[in-house]
């Protein structure tokens, strides 16, 4: 099937706005009640991106959520690392040191795989769908919990908008002043760009709360780079900053040229790190028995979704049948969480890490831009407030 030629753009990489001190400050302080809000989704990932959107569409006292996008996504990188694994297993000696890491990674996978008689190397998975598909079926999932809660959410409500259907080109050179990256417009970067404009007009920015990768941002940035001026990205991924590891995240890892433009641009961001931040965010299945399951149309989805995890054949788990004990990663509850109470998410301005190219951080030198990151949470409060307001939600009638 042909791709979409017609919205590919070849944009030469602008030069980006720089904030002064004192108004990106203003920019990382905490919200005010009923802050603008557009939610940037790969919805269809796993399970907690509709968690995430629930909660938002549950809390208009505390957020104005403007709009959806759906963000393209792809666990076919998986398959690669796996694969990479395996020949770290069956021939180490001709095994590179980053395969042998991935072994250690990947060999519960690996072993969990082969017991079935599946080939990482032709196996297919849903997971395993192009970046163009993970994005149409994220845009149909935001659609599923809008309607799910009563809500108008479809693209003809204007209130839902596909993203991007390709991850950004790295650059070869990004320093290079001649230097060009494929951009691609879509209706998500047509709508972010014209409502952050309007809300401009208000003298408050847009906050855009990125669950996902950030191609789509980076794609509204390249095309109107005076949106530094006008967004705050809440963005969750990754280790803290000054942390050593490898960001095998998946947030930041997908796209990595999409990240590091978002990184480099100086548009304001909260940065909250998936390790060991959001991880802290399990949901034990008596939690979702007492307070999800039953809680209108949305609680029995959610229970369904948490009981049947599409990822549960890629992370290698056979069910809940043969758990003794089990719970499951909400992540992306902190990118609503910090909107509805900043101080569930205590955290402080750093300066903005530069991402490598072995996917670790470097610092970034005196002259480079404030970011604010957290660095604890408050997994009580957070799953207390949620529960409240599913519980506020006419019971799903039996049957």
């Amino acid at each position: 099937m042909a791709g979409p030629p017609a919205a590919t753009i070849a944009a030469a990489l602008t030069p980006f706005p720089t904030l002064d001190e004192t108004t990106r400050h203003a920019r990382l302080a905490p919200p005010r009640p009923g802050a603008a809000v557009v939610i940037d989704t790969d919805a269809a990932n796993e399970i907690d991106d509709q968690f995430a959107l629930a909660w938002a569409l549950l809390a208009p006292d505390r957020l104005r959520l403007l709009a959806t996008c759906a963000a393209p996504f792809s666990f076919a990188h998986r398959r690669a690392e796996v694969l990479r694994a395996r020949v770290a297993r069956d021939d180490p000696a001709n095994a590179g040191a980053e395969d042998h890491e991935l072994l250690a990674l990947h060999a519960g996978r690996l072993a969990f795989w082969e017991a079935r008689g599946w080939d990482p190397a032709t196996l297919e998975l849903p997971s395993f769908c192009t970046p163009a598909e993970g994005m149409r079926r994220s845009l149909a999932e935001i659609e599923r919990v809008h309607a799910l809660l009563g809500q108008p959410g479809a693209a003809a409500d204007g209130r839902a908008f596909a993203g991007s259907t390709r991850y950004l080109t790295a650059l070869a050179a990004r320093d290079a002043p001649d230097t060009s990256i494929a951009t691609e417009a879509s209706p998500a970067t047509t709508r972010l760009i014209e409502l952050a404009e309007a809300v401009a007009g208000n003298d408050e920015p847009l906050y855009v709360l990125a669950l996902g990768c950030l191609t789509n941002i980076a794609n509204a940035l390249l095309l109107e780079p005076e949106l530094v001026r006008r967004l705050v990205v809440v963005w969750t991924a990754g280790y803290p900053s000054h942390a050593p590891h490898v960001n095998r995240a998946f947030n930041l890892e997908q796209d990595v040229a999409a990240t590091r433009l978002v990184l480099d641009s100086g548009v304001p961001l909260v940065y909250i790190p998936g390790y060991h931040v959001g991880a802290q965010l399990r949901l034990s299945l008596p939690e979702m028995e007492a307070f999800v399951r039953g809680r209108g149309a949305i609680g029995a989805y959610l229970h369904e979704l948490y009981t049947h995890n599409p990822l549960w054949p890629l992370a290698g788990i056979d069910g809940l049948h043969a758990q003794a004990a089990y719970s499951w990663v909400i992540w992306d509850l902190v990118c609503i969480a910090w909107m509805l109470e900043p101080g569930w998410l205590p955290g402080t301005l750093v300066r903005t890490p530069h991402l490598g190219d072995d996917l670790r951080w470097r610092p970034g030198g005196p002259g480079r831009h404030v970011m604010r990151e957290v660095h604890a949470v408050h997994r009580d409060a957070i799953f207390g407030d949620l529960f409240e307001r599913l519980a506020a939600l006419p019971p799903l009638a039996p049957g």
